[in-house]
């Protein structure tokens, strides 16, 4: 998996992504203003959508650095396995596992490019399991 599960933009001067705090009990995302966006559903990407109430964010002062919708909804995303995507960045960038991160590239990924170059395995003629 990539970064880009984790990482995501917004409109530049609005708030960014980690305003939006997650709250594990309520199972509930709040928001700078400390109103709640509420789940709704999981699409089929992996994400869980929360979205906020209408009435509320229709009345809130800083709407305009949160969201620009004609239905005034905020949703927010987060990734179904948000919690293991951030606990491997954490253990990747930690001292001692950056050092076997840096030594990946000399030992494992130079088994694949060895059998890229010298043996012809650059593409398949085929895909899935019976060939």
């Amino acid at each position: 998996m990539t970064a880009e599960y984790l990482y995501y933009r917004t409109k530049k001067g609005n708030y960014p992504p980690y305003e939006y705090v997650y709250d594990e009990y309520f199972d509930c995302v709040v928001c700078p203003e400390n109103q709640v966006l509420s789940y709704t559903t999981a699409n089929r990407h992996g994400y869980r959508e929360f979205k906020s109430k209408s009435y509320i964010c229709e009345k809130c002062p800083t709407k305009h650095l949160c969201t620009e919708n004609q239905k005034n909804e905020k949703t927010v995303t987060k990734h179904i396995w948000r919690d293991y995507l951030e606990t491997g960045e954490d253990i990747r960038y930690t001292p001692e596992y950056k050092d076997l991160y840096e030594r990946q590239k000399e030992t494992i990924e130079r088994v694949f490019a060895d059998a890229k170059k010298k043996h012809a395995m650059r593409y398949t003629a085929s895909r899935g399991l019976s060939c």
